[in-house]
């Protein structure tokens, strides 16, 4: 099945948030991990931090920046998501919820918000 533009939209801002990511010394750990009604983008690991990360992505920021559009509604989704899987792993490290904003136009930006929530 073809992916819309939406969803291409989002898979190229994944990809090139993971490379930033794997950039600054973090390993992919799960990516697009579901639970119930909700997914969390990326889990990555430096050491013993595990991040959730949401990734935003926009065209141009002409109806606002992309980090803007995490929902309170959503955070709530990233959390629950995030405890089922530190639960299922019994993670006993240290965590941690960020947001990585992409603008893919007019030049493509890279924006890392860290302990972006909780």
């Amino acid at each position: 099945m073809k992916k819309t533009s939406q969803q291409q939209t989002g898979q190229r801002g994944e990809d090139v948030a993971l490379n930033y990511l794997n950039r600054e010394g973090f390993v992919l750990v799960e990516r697009n991990f579901r639970y119930r009604r909700a997914e969390v983008d990326l889990i990555v690991q430096k050491g013993q931090l595990l991040v959730f990360v949401e990734v935003k992505t926009r065209r141009n920021t002409n109806f606002g920046f992309p980090e803007s559009f995490v929902s309170p509604q959503q955070v709530k989704l990233i959390v629950a998501t995030a405890d089922y899987y530190i639960r299922k792993q019994k993670w006993e490290g240290m965590i941690r919820f960020d947001i990585v904003a992409i603008t893919l136009m007019p030049d493509l930006k890279v924006k890392h918000f860290e302990d972006a929530f909780y």
